[in-house]
């Protein structure tokens, strides 16, 4: 008897793809993106925590903290890079291929983290050799996130891709969960030195474990139905810009010649002010507050990781619901809402998170998460891809969520940790940073169209 099939329309070809198919990719994209967001989340919380003290020499803790949160944001130079090579293979080759290599290249340099002498072992090469690492960590994961939303993207049927793509963001979750959780168990099972001396290295090695099921995942992956079906696609291969025109020409093709003449960058500028808002509350509240709790506020460093794991447990709930309300009401009209939502709380999330009341603490730092950071990732997602066309969707997804996030994600938790330093402890400066990040979000939902339910193997873009 032949697998069940999923339910087709003249605008989604997913009924080529089984079911199984269907949980195949679903889970490599999560595991994929869940790999990701721990490695980085590894980073981010030994950053805050210990890696100051292992891998930068300064009398200065602040400045420390500035030297290690500024290595964090070296990764997410190299991303762009990354990006940039990867998609356009993934918009040539498929998207299978790609992402195979990018999840080899991102678990192997996380691994290596683990391996890594210190500052007091061989001096000004630990960081070099740091920076090195973050820089292959960022060039994989460039494309990692934006591949698994496009294939999932490409796979689900029309009417449900805001609920199944929300599994990336769902891997973002894990990732950051298991990431704290690692920590938390660490900070607990040994002595601060012991962490400092050696117990570090113990969840960037084990990291390779993930990384391992994962490619096993991946390796008999099938190439996406929109992929596939594009009419540039010869025998797995794209046709090169000359060739589609040509075709299109000799068949009639008016999509594709449209596609062609239009510029894109209107669906690109509102794709990166949507990753502008969420990668830069998520850097600022994902990776800096998570300082500011334990240098600024003085608070024990476990306080901040388990906030950190409480917030992704709450995920759960908002990520899959986010996805659900977006199919049910549109990505447009539910950016608007999570982003006027977001702006009203920043404030009295930050009253709770700065008042150094454990409670208060974990109550702020949760609300502010799920609502400012979770609920634009699961729309997110899905919204880059669909406002993309089929030829160059792999590549204006990657290229927009790694620029505005080297810019958002990479800069922005250094210029708070200077700018808090530099008025010396107050958390206004965070404020206005959410505020920005947030008002970028609600100007490009307001500016784009109602993308839900495109044909994603139309050439052109949403707008």
């Amino acid at each position: 008897m032949s697998e069940p099939q999923t339910t087709a329309t003249a605008a989604d070809p997913t009924a080529k793809r089984s079911v199984k198919d269907l949980v195949r990719a679903a889970i490599s994209g999560w595991l994929g993106t869940a790999l990701e967001f721990m490695d980085y989340q590894l980073y981010s919380l030994a950053a805050a925590l210990v890696f100051a003290d292992l891998f930068f020499s300064s009398e200065n803790p602040a400045v420390a903290v500035v030297a290690a949160m500024a290595t964090y944001g070296v990764g997410y130079v190299a991303r762009p890079v990354g990006a940039f090579f990867f998609a356009r293979l993934g918009d040539k080759t498929g998207r299978t291929k790609v992402l195979f290599y990018t999840i080899l290249l991102m678990g192997l340099a996380t691994t290596l983290i683990g391996f890594l002498p210190t500052y007091n072992q061989v001096g000004v090469l630990a960081p070099i050799l740091l920076v090195l690492l973050r820089i292959a960590q960022g060039f994989g994961a460039g494309a990692e996130i934006s591949g698994a939303g496009v294939m999932l993207a490409e796979y689900a049927p029309a009417k449900r891709r805001g609920i199944i793509a929300s599994l990336v963001a769902l891997g973002t979750n894990c990732g950051t969960l298991l990431a704290s959780g690692i920590w938390a168990i660490l900070l607990v099972a040994y002595s601060e030195q012991e962490v400092i001396d050696w117990a570090w290295r113990i969840p960037f090695i084990g990291s390779a474990i993930i990384m391992l099921f994962a490619i096993w995942v991946r390796f008999n992956l099938k190439e996406t139905p929109v992929f596939e079906e594009r009419d540039d696609v010869v025998d797995g291969k794209a046709l090169s810009r000359e060739e589609t025109i040509q075709l299109a020409t000799e068949t009639g093709d008016v999509r594709t010649l449209e596609a062609m003449e239009r510029k894109p960058w209107k669906a690109f500028s509102i794709a990166l002010l949507l990753r502008f808002g969420q990668a830069g509350n998520s850097g600022m509240i994902q990776t800096y507050l998570i300082s500011y709790i334990t240098v600024v506020l003085l608070l024990d460093r476990s306080i901040g990781v388990n906030a950190v794991i409480v917030s992704s447990l709450v995920a759960f709930i908002t990520v899959p619901l986010s996805g659900w309300l977006g199919d049910r009401f549109g990505r447009k009209r539910m950016y608007m809402i999570w982003a006027v939502i977001a702006l009203i709380i920043i404030i009295p999330t930050m009253l709770m998170i700065s008042s150094g009341v454990t409670v208060q603490v974990f109550i702020g730092y949760v609300v502010l998460h799920n609502l400012a950071v979770m609920s634009f990732a699961s729309l997110e997602n899905l919204t880059l891809p669909e406002l993309f066309g089929a030829r160059n969707r792999y590549t204006f997804t990657a290229m927009a969520r790694e620029i505005a996030a080297i810019v958002a994600t990479g800069a922005g938790p250094v210029i708070a940790a200077a700018w808090v330093s530099a008025v010396t402890g107050s958390f206004i400066p965070i404020i206005i940073m959410l505020f920005i990040f947030t008002l970028s979000a609600l100007i490009a939902s307001i500016w784009m169209p109602e993308v839900a339910g495109r044909d994603l193997t139309d050439p052109r873009d949403a707008i």
